[in-house]
């Protein structure tokens, strides 16, 4: 069973793509609400991929903000980020920063999508 973070997703998106996870994945969902607390829950846990929002719904700071946290660190940059987000020019900084490329919440049920989480967790 692969753990999955989602970090920053309000309720209704959260709920969505965990749907979408558990029905194409064997996966347990760990759900995060801000920077510091997905920070603090990596350096104690394992996880196989962490999603996370371009804006967390907590306080609406960037998501890029955890991505260039965790390359930052050497415990923690080989774990597969994706930014979840709608808009290619988010998307395009997520890479740069080094995330892999993610997908929008109007993606969560293509097989673009499921492909690429696939990829991330190397199923």
């Amino acid at each position: 069973m692969k753990i999955i973070m989602s970090v920053g997703q309000c309720n209704p998106d959260h709920s969505a793509l965990s749907n979408f996870l558990t029905k194409h994945f064997d996966c347990k969902i760990i759900r995060i609400d801000s920077t510091q607390e997905a920070i603090t829950s990596l350096q104690k846990e394992s996880v196989d991929l962490v999603l996370v929002n371009r804006k967390l719904d907590v306080d609406y700071t960037d998501g890029t903000i955890l991505i260039e946290q965790m390359q930052s660190d050497t415990n923690l940059r080989n774990i597969p980020i994706m930014l979840i987000s709608n808009y290619p020019e988010s998307q395009d900084e997520a890479v740069k920063l080094g995330a892999k490329r993610g997908f929008g919440k109007l993606e969560f049920q293509s097989d673009e999508s499921v492909k690429k989480v696939k990829e991330a967790l190397m199923l």
